[in-house]
């Protein structure tokens, strides 16, 4: 009889939107005796028109901090927890928790206390139907005055507070600090909580459950029907999240990755779909065939390009750092650089340039003196990522191909040592087809051939 595999089991928004939901959670859980902690995040949407219940708690601390009347918002946000829980026939009633929450927030209570309290209520709401321990996160997860995560306190705290305890509902997205301050991670923030319980707790495997039967090869709002990946490793989805694949918080692989903990993303509403495992990069896991040359494709829109010449630019000592320094004076961070001979281009993103084009580039000019110095706007990033490409020849080539066969121009390629992804650089007007032409000839196994006039 194989032995009980200890599992941290997260569950998002979108699965605890209902009593219909929290079912299915029930039942989940019930069924595999290692599913021992549970991270909880706060009622996401019913339906496309609902409303979270975190953005009813930012829109009450708005509320307040104006001065105006927010009784309405918060007796809807208490509607939506005794629904669920009248449905399930929990005798849970947020109206004394509420109270407290309507005073601080009247009191002046930051935004971070407002979003947080969304996971805090509906922990409590499902530790009592679960019959578990309830453990609020503001014991355990530690945060420094200045809002800097401290892990080495919170793994002290958070296995002394969970010891002993054979099962817990930990709220997930906040902590506090010293003092009780609550303090919010970024806004998908249980996914971290989910892989610091699993730390915490030693699990074996930390699930995280959403409403996508895993990590997708290319956004399904591009590919209908894009196929699942069924095992990525760590620094794949790491370059896949970066570039704007969004299944996991990207912060919440640094906890389970350095304990050597695989990730499972599964779906709520499909628990018989094995999902998929993020594993590490040298485990045995990693190695497993996904039966495609690669893993992934994701991009992201909203880039410019600043396009430098100037001749024997190659020989000038320190001309990189000068242009570098005009940046760094203007606080903007470049994405990557591509240069030849005589040639140099940054990508940066669109939002950090805007309303400084000019000065941006009357400093260029100022420091390096180029023949042509101009912004090109409208850029799109893509990545093609797989660790399957390191011992696959011809891959480059064939994403080339597909492009030019669609008579996709590119602005940029950028490949790094590691040969784990090839990033593209092309127009925002051909982002999509891009997506769709690169998954075609990888995915599908669509063949091109390209045009010679």
């Amino acid at each position: 009889m194989a032995a009980v595999q200890l599992k941290t089991v997260k569950f998002g928004g979108s699965s605890l939107a209902d009593a219909a939901q929290f079912r299915k959670v029930k039942a989940i859980i019930e069924s595999d005796p290692g599913r021992c902690f549970v991270v909880p995040s706060a009622p996401g949407k019913r339906h496309s028109k609902d409303v979270k219940v975190t953005d009813m708690l930012y829109q009450c601390q708005q509320l307040a901090a104006e001065g105006k009347d927010f009784s309405q918002t918060l007796a809807q946000i208490r509607e939506r927890y005794m629904e669920i829980a009248n449905t399930l026939s929990v005798s849970f009633d947020p109206t004394a928790a509420l109270e407290k929450i309507e005073a601080d927030l009247k009191a002046g209570a930051s935004k971070d206390y407002a979003a947080s309290r969304g996971e805090y209520l509906n922990g409590m709401l499902l530790s009592e139907y679960l019959g578990f321990p309830f453990v609020d996160a503001a014991e355990v997860v530690c945060f420094t005055e200045a809002g800097v995560f401290r892990m080495d306190d919170t793994m002290q705290k958070m296995r002394a507070r969970l010891k002993g305890l054979e099962r817990a509902v930990v709220p997930g997205f906040y902590g506090a600090t010293d003092d009780g301050r609550i303090i919010t991670f970024s806004r998908g923030g249980s996914d971290v909580t989910g892989s610091l319980v699993a730390r915490a707790t030693r699990s074996d495997i930390y699930e995280n459950w959403t409403d996508v039967s895993g990590v997708l090869v290319a956004d399904p709002r591009i590919v209908p029907d894009a196929a699942v990946i069924n095992t990525v490793t760590y620094e794949e989805l790491r370059e896949l999240s970066y570039m704007g694949a969004t299944v996991l918080h990207e912060d919440a692989i640094f906890p389970v990755r350095a304990a050597g903990i695989p990730i499972n993303i599964r779906n709520t509403n499909e628990p018989e779909a094995p999902g998929t495992f993020i594993v590490a990069d040298d485990s045995a896991e990693s190695d497993v065939e996904t039966g495609y040359t690669i893993t992934g494709i994701a991009g992201k829109k909203g880039f410019c390009a600043i396009n430098i010449q100037k001749a024997m630019m190659n020989a000038e000592l320190g001309f990189c750092r000068k242009v570098l320094t005009v940046l760094e004076d203007n606080g903007i961070s470049f994405e990557h650089m591509p240069s030849g001979i005589d040639t140099m281009t940054l990508i940066l993103p669109e939002d950090a340039i805007r309303g400084k084009e000019k000065t941006v580039l009357s400093g260029i000019r100022k420091a390096v003196s180029p023949d042509r110095c101009e912004i090109e706007h409208g850029i799109s990033l893509l990545a093609v990522v797989g660790r399957g490409m390191r011992r696959t020849r011809g891959t480059a080539a064939r994403i080339f191909a597909a492009l030019a066969h669609a008579r996709i121009n590119i602005k940029m390629i950028d490949q790094g040592s590691s040969e784990l992804n090839i990033i593209i650089g092309l127009l925002d007007g051909d982002f999509e087809e891009a997506v769709r032409r690169i998954y075609e000839i990888f995915i599908t196994g669509a063949s091109v051939t390209v045009d010679e006039d």
